[in-house]
This record gives structure tokens, sequence and C-alpha cells, in this order.
């Protein structure tokens, strides 16, 4: 929370507005597998098509204004109490990055020449994955308020326009299958570790196929 606080202070300080974000920080950082610029006279490619693949990650640091990191920040904070308690530190950030990971792969898939920035993919992946983990426990996730949470959100996806859907989604279904693998391996009493190397290799596979996917920003999916 603290990082995405400070990376909108240098946005902000970059040419961002407080309400829509931008600036120079989102044009170098944000999330985008193919797009032009022009400077001066001249037209430059950017993306991580042109091996610029550290934006598959910046970019959830970034936020389209104060609203849109407040909203990011509250879930992070209410949910990541939680998941953290339940995994630890390492196991945590594992989930984290996975789902941050998934989201931006999902963009990558979907709509790779949008410009794309905020930790929704990753807040995602946290909503579904706490589902999926008060499941496994007997929990009714309707009744505990993360069902509705999510249905709500997903209205919300697709009903706004200018929202990630290939983030969003992406986001959702690397949450869930991280937080089921987890479930697995602690019940199977495997090392606790097992969970580690799993967020971590599914975050790492993520990336790779993102900037696969990146180098078909035309058509990712069809070809």
């Amino acid at each position: 929370m603290g990082l995405n606080a400070l990376v909108f202070i240098w946005t902000l300080i970059s040419g961002g507005s407080v309400s829509s974000g931008g600036g120079t920080t989102t044009l170098d950082y944000g999330l985008v597998g193919f797009g032009r610029l022009r400077e001066a006279s001249q037209i430059i490619d950017v993306g991580v098509a042109e091996g610029e693949w550290w934006r598959l990650f910046t970019s959830a640091f970034l936020h389209a204004g104060l609203l849109h990191l407040a909203v990011n920040m509250y879930l992070l904070w209410i949910l990541g109490q939680q998941l953290e308690r339940l995994h630890g530190r390492s196991r945590y950030l594992g989930l984290y990055f996975g789902s941050l990971a998934a989201g931006s792969l999902g963009v990558m898939l979907l709509d790779p020449t949008a410009l794309t920035v905020g930790a929704s993919g990753a807040v995602f992946g946290l909503m579904s994955a706490t589902f999926i983990h008060q499941k496994r426990r007997g929990i009714s996730p309707w009744r505990s308020g993360i069902g509705g949470l999510l249905i709500l959100n997903l209205i919300f996806t697709f009903g706004r326009s200018g929202i990630s859907i290939g983030g969003h989604l992406g986001g959702l279904l690397g949450g869930a299958f991280l937080a089921w693998a987890i479930e697995e391996t602690d019940r199977r009493r495997l090392n606790r570790n097992f969970g580690l190397i799993i967020t971590t290799t599914f975050t790492l596979v993520c990336l790779v196929i993102g900037i696969w996917a990146a180098n078909r920003w035309y058509d990712p999916l069809l070809g």
C-alpha cells in the first residue's frame, strides 16, 4: 500500500492529476503490448513487444486517479490482512504477485494495445483466493460477504466502459488457481515452501506468456 501511494505521488510530480492520474510515469511504465508515442518530430514504438517487459509489473503500481487508488487500497487492506495471517508473508506475497502477473497476462491476451494501469488484477486475485479458501474450509463465502463483493465487482467490470476486463478476469482466475493449489499442498501436508514454489513458478510462467502475447499484439489469441 505504501509503495502504491508513493508511486501515485510520483505520478503527480511527473505531470499527472489527482482525478485521472496520467503523466510521463504512466506513459513510461503503464501496461501496453504495443503503442506509439510522439516525441518532438519522431514517432517512437513502445510496449512489452518492444522489450519493455517491466510494464507487466510496474503498471500494477500506477493508478488512474485518487479514487482508483483509494478503492484498490481499501480492498487490499481488508483482504491482505486476512490472507497474510493465513499464509505468512512469503506465501502471501507469492499469491499477490501471481495474481498481478495473471492480470497482466489477461490484458496482453484481450486488449494489448490499450494503456492499462492499476492493482485491480492483483486485488481480484485476492478476492477469488479468499473465496476459494473459505469454500475449502466450510465457510459460506455468501454469508461472509466475499461472494457478493466478487459479483458486484464483476458487474462493475462488464458494466462500465474503460475497465480492463482482461486484467480483472486474469487476476480472478490466477488467484483462484493459486489458492486451490496452495490448499492442495496443505491438505497433503507438504512442506509450506511448496506453496511458495508454486506461486513463484506461476508468476514467471504468466510473465513469459505475457511477453509472448505482447509480440503478437495484433491478435494474440487468434494469430
